[in-house]
């Protein structure tokens, strides 16, 4: 376990990973927790990151900042996906080298998976085939990260180490109605059509396409776990080892919303990537599990989104 006493940064605490870090962080005891909106520093210029790495004596460094969205963001805005994000990892990375941080916690997402990729996806199935050419750009750039962190420990012995989440929901995640991840964008689009009293919402693809997902919370308490079990840049996927499809999906959360309409397939949207099973085996065996159960995540989120998201429109 990290010392509690260690000067922390949490890179990206406003986003929902990082906020749920700080969360966690702060309830299991660490009480010299940094963070930075984008206001005070900018990520992607070097020289300003490096200096608040000095100023601070930052000691650990979890990094869930990223610029990230789903299908549409991913189309949209290529460039900035592949470009924005190199730029932060690398200059993190960067300060984390010349102000000699004991741990680097490099958060990486499962799109950097091969789109075909056996299942469950290992760790060791990395760069063993094509990537969805739907978050291509973005998925190159995780995966750069994570190479790097691999091959500074090699050569300079910058102790890393990279968790995968699978899909990701909870407090704080991106109700956009085109740039969000499949629960919160259905969560949305299956609220409004409740209150505005429309018979039937639209599900992207074929609804066969398979995904796991877990709660951020959960995501949370993961990463902070293996933070310090290993070092030399490795590969752990935080998952809970369960599925569902797309279909079944919206299903759920039309129960949990108490929407009674019709749930239609549009199936000249795309699907992405087949299907997204992580083998947890790795962190299974490491002592961690998942506690937070879906339904029941999918109510507490539901219940944010009504507080954050809905009364604010």
């Amino acid at each position: 376990m990290i010392c509690k006493s260690k000067n922390v940064y949490v890179a990206g605490h406003n986003g929902m990973v990082g906020s749920a870090l700080v969360r966690s962080l702060m309830r299991q005891g660490y009480n010299n927790i940094f963070t930075a909106s984008r206001a005070e520093l900018d990520l992607t210029v070097q020289d300003d990151v490096n200096n608040f790495f000095k100023e601070n004596s930052i000691e650990i460094v979890f990094n869930a900042a990223a610029k990230v969205g789903g299908i549409v963001g991913n189309q949209e805005m290529p460039g900035d996906f592949i470009h924005q994000n190199i730029l932060i990892q690398s200059n993190i990375i960067d300060a984390c080298l010349k102000n000699n941080v004991e741990r680097h916690i490099f958060l990486g997402s499962c799109c950097i998976y091969p789109k075909f990729c056996d299942q469950p996806m290992k760790e060791d199935f990395l760069l063993t085939g094509e990537l969805e050419p739907t978050n291509e750009p973005y998925a190159v750039a995780k995966i750069s990260g994570i190479i790097s962190c691999q091959a500074l420990h090699k050569q300079y012995k910058l102790k890393s180490v990279c968790p995968m989440p699978i899909n990701l929901y909870g407090p704080g995640d991106n109700f956009h109605p085109e740039h969000s991840h499949v629960i919160p964008g259905l969560m949305r689009r299956i609220h409004e059509a409740k209150v505005s009293g429309i018979d039937e919402v639209t599900v992207w693809g074929t609804g066969e396409v398979k995904r796991e997902y877990m709660h951020v919370d959960d995501c949370a308490s993961g990463i902070i776990y293996v933070a310090d079990l290993f070092e030399a840049g490795e590969m752990i996927n935080i998952a809970p080892g369960t599925e569902l499809t797309t279909r079944q999906t919206a299903e759920l959360i039309s129960e949990v919303v108490g929407y009674k309409g019709k749930l239609v397939q549009d199936l000249s949207k795309p699907d992405g990537t087949p299907r997204k099973y992580a083998c947890s085996e790795r962190i299974k065996q490491a002592g961690w599990k998942p506690s937070i159960d879906l339904k029941e995540g999918l109510q507490e989120t539901y219940q944010w989104y009504l507080e954050n998201v809905a009364e604010k429109k």
